[in-house]
């Protein structure tokens, strides 16, 4: 887009010199065509040219999805994105914006890597053989784990006393760490060798070996140690170019590791999705990312293959670069995808913190690692096998205990106890313990890393980032007690009910704030550490009252943003310019947007007074069942898996090792029938259905029930493979054959349609919901066949996705829109990018 059309959208107006008392021109024939669909979509005889879509005419953003929809049927008429309506939100601005813009130049696209000859597309034998050669993967890891365990614990067993015990249990988990850090190494180089620019077809059997070789990689121990030297160790030994003084935060793993490229200094901020590979159009695609010196690369961002940043370039959080995109030294880019900017994504100095500091902090690390956890674990599971009768048969066989009532009984009490005690215990822990932290590191003063305040700080954020408490407490009046009990300042919450969801994170709690009267969905996490590569800084990072947070936010310690705000989902928080209030921001970069429309406030009248205090009553009794329920579930697979391993216990004196092994290879396939039950049972009567209603109907409740009581995070388990598939079509996902997930999410599993050979990267989503205020809204989505969605893409409620369409890396395809088939879409929102594509490397 020219600087010429950016000055339009900026101003709001293709003519800002025109005076309100002159006559208006005429209408021109796009703006003619443009009132007409516009009325027939709000169903209203006539436009005027100068009406406001929201303000006037009380439309909201699925209506003018529907209208977007429309206009790019019409071959006469430019296409309209989202972003040019909430711009331009007038017929007679939109017209002449679109006009201007389509006078314009068209800006040059990045270069594009060669091209990697395509794949022949395989069949379902493929596929198969695919599936049977992952599986016995996995039986045959189950199996190895436990021979190394029976032999671990035996040798354990045989100490003569409690020195000599804990003596063993430190060499055991010392030889243990090792194996299981070295087996991926090994692995990688046997298997893969170097990885190089490819292409490799899903199903085949180079991505088998892709497959194993990725997923012990992302399942090596040394995963726990995200944020220290030793991880940056690992990447190294994997064959990643990582310079000195590198620090990665992001729990992502790179797969592609020797295409990885990092220079000196840099630092990679948590929820980084920078793999070096990608999922797209029925293969998997490898290729570069190239960091340069002392390069920020802020949370929540994504990195797609043929990607580079040069030297003390910055990319600002809820970004992403995509293929062929280049940032140049000292660039200041963001957005999605990035575009260049001014703001500065570094907040803090440095501090010193070299090479001898790093090595003594990792040195420690280990030592604390074999010292006491290894033994304290070990020790626990001696406890438990002297302690519980119906474990003894581990240490003394007799007979066998699996017939006896009191054999189960005395687990089902023994659970109990554990489950439902440790929850309180854990929860006074949470209360207590970070708040003592949090005295001994200070707001607004720099650290270095790796030093005695970053373990605080790092313990902290550890502790209290449990995502069972936030399921358990979310969605009801109890999520407001839990964050002030662990430290956040609410000031005076408006109790509402759903002040929060189920999923909020935080650096520290201690530095965390939210104003009366604001609700967020889920998703929300504070980014009140600033870090650069060799330091840190705990920063307040306050969010506004009388707030509207949607999914999926990323909220920086210097967010410009103030009261009576909507913030959209996945949308980008401004860190310089003036103080936004009382609007409503949208996109990456993000815009200005209503801050409410008509339809939004069909409800007010339940949100004070008598009918608040009911509805809250009501809801608050709902969801404490839900509660329960989501407890007793919780409970129940805990009982069950805890059966299952006593009674290979049990089986162990005659059966050996076998008897472990089978219980490693059934937790598995038990895990999925328990809670696809569980799920099944929650919609048997009240299924997941298209929905328009006030936060305190019944019907929002049951849904929030959905969303809390079965669990869906075992289905990741399955990434990658063909059971991926099988476990949605279990759970009612409408899904066709030979689909490829990556690591694709649902939030309404009956809600969405899958089309056949369909392409779904990681970290890419379809959400059937939004909340606003008070108002929920819901509705089902449709991908097509042979789609494609790129690496952390979303797409909302009330979509169609037609058949053959791409949509690029960290999209954001906003609700009620409509992708045509074959159609290349990008951006956050997404809009078309161009001619179709032909199923080649993308781009932008």
């Amino acid at each position: 887009m020219t600087g010429k059309s950016l000055e339009v959208l900026a101003t709001g107006s293709a003519d800002p010199a025109r005076r309100h008392d002159e006559a208006p021109p005429p209408a021109t024939g796009a703006q003619e065509k443009l009132a007409l669909l516009l009325a027939d979509v709000t169903q209203v005889d006539e436009v005027p040219l100068d009406s406001h879509f929201f303000d006037d005419l009380g439309a909201d953003s699925l209506v003018m999805a529907h209208f977007c929809a429309r206009v790019r049927k019409c071959p006469d008429l430019p296409s309209v994105s989202m972003r040019d309506v909430y711009r331009h939100p007038t017929v007679r601005d939109l017209a002449a914006a679109l006009a201007r813009s389509g006078a314009a130049p068209a800006a040059p696209a990045p270069e594009a890597r060669p091209p990697v000859p395509a794949a022949a597309p395989l069949g379902r034998p493929h596929y198969v053989l695919c599936g049977v050669l992952q599986a016995a993967s996995f039986v045959g890891y189950a199996f190895l784990v436990a021979f190394v365990s029976a032999a671990g614990y035996d040798w354990i067993a045989g100490g003569t006393h409690i020195l000599d015990t804990y003596l063993r249990s430190v060499v055991f988990g010392a030889v243990l760490l090792l194996v299981l850090c070295a087996l991926p190494v090994l692995a990688k180089w046997l298997l893969i060798g170097r990885w190089k620019p490819e292409r490799i077809s899903v199903w085949s059997l180079a991505y088998v070996r892709f497959w194993l070789v990725k997923t012990l990689i992302r399942s090596n121990p040394l995963v726990l140690f995200v944020g220290s030297p030793l991880f940056v160790l690992y990447l190294k030994v994997l064959g990643a170019r990582i310079g000195r003084g590198v620090t990665i935060l992001s729990r992502n793993v790179p797969v592609c590791t020797d295409l990885l490229a990092v220079g000196d200094g840099t630092v990679i901020r948590k929820d980084v999705l920078i793999s070096c590979y990608r999922a797209h159009n029925g293969a998997i695609e490898t290729g570069p990312v190239t960091l340069g010196r002392d390069v920020v690369v802020s949370e929540a961002t994504v990195l797609d293959i043929d990607t580079s940043m040069g030297d003390r370039a910055q990319l600002g959080h809820a970004s992403s670069l995509h293929t062929g995109q280049a940032v140049p030294d000292g660039g200041h880019w963001h957005g999605s995808p990035a575009q260049p900017g001014d703001a500065d994504f570094l907040a803090v100095g440095p501090a010193r913190c070299g090479a001898v500091r790093r090595a003594v902090h990792s040195v420690l690390l280990l030592l604390t690692s074999l010292l006491v956890y290894v033994p304290l674990s070990v020790g626990c599971l001696g406890v438990l096998l002297s302690q519980v009768p119906q474990l003894t048969t581990v240490l003394d066989p007799g007979p066998a205990a699996l017939g006896e009532w009191v054999f189960y009984a005395d687990l089902l009490a023994f659970t109990a106890v554990v489950f439902f005690g440790g929850v309180p215990l854990v929860l006074l822990l949470l209360v207590t313990v970070p708040r003592l932290l949090g005295l001994l590191v200070e707001p607004g003063r720099v650290y270095p890393l790796y030093g005695f305040h970053h373990a605080v700080h790092r313990a902290t954020f550890r502790l209290t980032n449990r995502r069972f408490m936030t399921r358990l407490f979310g969605d009801s009046s109890c999520i407001v007690h839990y964050l002030r009990g662990i430290g956040y300042d609410l000031s005076r919450p408006e109790q509402t009910g759903s002040n929060f969801g189920t999923v909020v994170k935080h650096e520290s709690p201690s530095v965390s704030a939210v104003g009366s009267g604001t609700m967020v969905s889920d998703g929300l996490s504070f980014m009140n550490a600033d870090y650069s590569s060799t330091s840190f800084r705990l920063a307040r990072t306050s969010i506004g009252a009388h707030n509207f947070l949607g999914n999926r936010i990323t909220y920086p310690s210097r967010g410009r943003t103030g009261d009576n705000c909507l913030l959209a989902t996945k949308v980008m928080v401004p860190v310089d310019g003036p103080l936004r209030e009382n609007t409503g921001l949208l996109g990456s970069p993000c815009f200005e947007i209503p801050r409410s429309v008509l339809r939004d406030g069909t409800f007010d009248d339940l949100k004070s007074g008598a009918e608040l205090r009911s509805g809250l009553r009501a809801k608050n009794r709902h969801n404490a069942v839900t509660m329960a329920l989501f407890l007793a579930t919780g409970w129940t697979y805990f009982f069950c898996v805890t059966v299952l391993f006593a009674g290979a216990a049990d089986l162990y004196p005659r059966w050996g090792v076998v008897a472990l092994a089978l219980a490693n290879t059934f937790v598995l396939p038990f895990t999925v029938l328990y809670h696809v039950l569980v799920e099944r049972v929650v919609t048997a009567v009240h299924r997941p259905e298209p929905l328009f209603c006030s936060i305190y109907d019944v019907r929002f409740w049951r849904r929030e029930r959905y969303w809390k009581v079965p669990s869906e995070t075992y289905v990741r388990i399955f990434n990658g493979t063909p059971f991926k598939s099988v476990v949605w079509r279990m759970l009612g996902v409408r899904i066709g054959s030979r689909v490829f997930d990556d690591g694709f999410g649902l939030t309404e599993r009956p809600m969405v349609a899958i089309g056949d050979g369909c392409t779904l990267a990681a970290g890419s989503a379809v959400q059937c919901h939004s909340q606003e205020d008070g108002t929920f809204k819901s509705d089902r989505s449709t991908i097509g066949s042979g789609c494609t969605l790129g690496v952390g893409a979303f797409v909302h409620y009330g979509v169609t996705v037609g058949d053959g369409a791409l949509l690029e890396a960290d999209s954001f395809v906003m609700k009620g829109e409509t992708v045509p088939a074959h159609a290349r879409w990008v951006g956050n929102p997404a809009r078309p990018a161009g001619p179709e594509h032909d199923g080649g490397g993308g781009g932008f």
